[in-house]
Formats: C-alpha cells, sequence, structure tokens
C-alpha cells in the first residue's frame, strides 16, 4: 500500500457532510446551527419526532444559500433503525465525515432505593445504547475512507459521583468509557473520537425537567452555583462540538471535555 492510500484525509467544515443523532432541539438543534454558520452544508437530523424534525431540517436550510438539510425519523436505541436511519443519510447526502450523537431520555435523577427496579434497564439502554449503535453503523464508512469525527454527548454525572445518578451516572460513564475505548481502535484509520460531558444546559428540555422535580431541583441549583464561570448553555456546548470536529483539533482523540462553567474539575 503506496503512501497515497495511507494517508488521513481531514475535510474542512464546509467540505464535510455531518449526521447529528438527537438534532432536532436543544443542544442538537444549536449545533446544527453552528456547522452551518462554519459553512457546512450538508447535515443529515436523525430523532424520532417526525414533526419536529421536518420544522427542525426546514429551519437549518434556511439558514444559509445551498444548506441541504435532511431529517430522517428513527428510533436508534434499535441497531437495524440506526443502520436504517445511517443508510437513509448516505443515499441523501454521503457517507458521513462527522457524526454527533446527542441523545438524552426523558429519566430525571433519583436515589436508587427510590428508583422502581423495571425501570433501571431503561435508563441505561435509553441513553448509552444509541451513540453505540450509530458509531457501529457509521464506522465502516469512515474506515474505509480513513477519515471520520465523531463526538458522543454525556454528562459530567460519568465523572462525577453524584446522588440521585448512580444509574444515570452509570449510562453516561458507559458511553465515556466507550468513547475513549473506540477512540483507541479507531485511531489507526484516521477516525477520531471524543466525547463532550456537561453538567447543566440552560434552555434545554433536560434543564426544564430536572428544574421541576424538587429532589433534583435541589441537587442542581447548588450545582449552579458552584458554576463560577456560569451555567452552560447550548451555544458553549455546541461551539466546543464544532471545534473538536474541525481540522483544528485534529491531534485530539480519546478525551471527555466538560464544559460545566467550574462545577467540576477533571
Amino acid at each position: 500500500m503506496n503512501d497515497e492510500q495511507n494517508e488521513i484525509r481531514v475535510p474542512t467544515l464546509a467540505e464535510s457532510t455531518v449526521y447529528i443523532v438527537g438534532g432536532t432541539s436543544g443542544v442538537g438543534l444549536e449545533v446544527a446551527r453552528r456547522f452551518v454558520a462554519a459553512g457546512t452544508q450538508r447535515i443529515g437530523l436523525v430523532g424520532r419526532n417526525t414533526e419536529r424534525g421536518e420544522k427542525a431540517a426546514e429551519h437549518i436550510r434556511s439558514l444559509a444559500p445551498g444548506v441541504w438539510c435532511l431529517f430522517v425519523a428513527a428510533d436508534v436505541n434499535d441497531p437495524a433503525e440506526a443502520g436504517r436511519a445511517s443508510t437513509e443519510l448516505r443515499a441523501g447526502l454521503g457517507a458521513a465525515d462527522v457524526l454527533i450523537n446527542s441523545t438524552t431520555s426523558a429519566f430525571t435523577p433519583r436515589l436508587l432505593h427510590e428508583t422502581p427496579p423495571e425501570d433501571v434497564p431503561a435508563i441505561l439502554l435509553q441513553q448509552a445504547l444509541g451513540p453505540l449503535n450509530m458509531c457501529r453503523a457509521v464506522l465502516p464508512d469512515m474506515r474505509s475512507r480513513r477519515s471520520g469525527v465523531i463526538v458522543n454527548i454525556a454528562s459530567d454525572a460519568a465523572k462525577w459521583p453524584t446522588p440521585g445518578e448512580s444509574v444515570i451516572g452509570a449510562a453516561m460513564a458507559a458511553i465515556v468509557t466507550f468513547t475513549k475505548t473506540l477512540a483507541m481502535e479507531a485511531k489507526r484509520d484516521g477516525v477520531r473520537v471524543n466525547a463532550v460531558t456537561p453538567s447543566l444546559i440552560r434552555d434545554t428540555g433536560a434543564y426544564d425537567r430536572v428544574m421541576a422535580e424538587p429532589f433534583s431541583a435541589k441537587l442542581f441549583e447548588k450545582a449552579a452555583r458552584a458554576a463560577s464561570l456560569g451555567v452552560a448553555e447550548p451555544v458553549d456546548v455546541a461551539e466546543l462540538i464544532v471545534f473538536l470536529s474541525s481540522p483544528q483539533a485534529r491531534r485530539i482523540t480519546g478525551q471527555a471535555v466538560s464544559p460545566n462553567g467550574g462545577i467540576s474539575a477533571g
């Protein structure tokens, strides 16, 4: 194999095709906006709600001339659905240069002894399984082209033991460990894999849910007071993700970065 075949491709953001799972609202939708601002013109959104997804895709297409945004309805917790979503996006936009996994579950923090046993598998699977399935779906294309970026969104619960997040934290830790291990497996093929692990993110559905529950509201109000640099907003997380997806971050892989305003360190 000659040097040209061995060369790792590092496309610019303007040249890249980006898939965003969970890209129809909140952080995921803000990520799509930031990619458009960076010059990206081919963006695929994946979500479960068709009406919201089509509206989000129309919004992204309206942001700049020449932008094409395709929505695919799928529940990527099912590996077959993840594969179908990847296939449909590839047919409509081309193979992914960048995959962003911004999936969330509807569960809020709760002490383990107060968590119904039947909820435990759903908390783990609904949070952690989607990113794994989507990474598996896009990885063969990325490896064959010796180019690719994956960013998985988890949370600080993966790093810091937090009362009420024993099961949620286990799911987030699974995402982070998976991310780091995949980074070591895929680096020889030119694929970079990183995690972003925020704590609170204002102006999101997840923020509204935790603040509506007395136990989790008390927990996160305390966390917010520790954020001396300010509680993160969707744009803060989105701009970090776009940077990690760019050629400027071409030497960064296997990392878990926490944009949390100082709530924790490490």
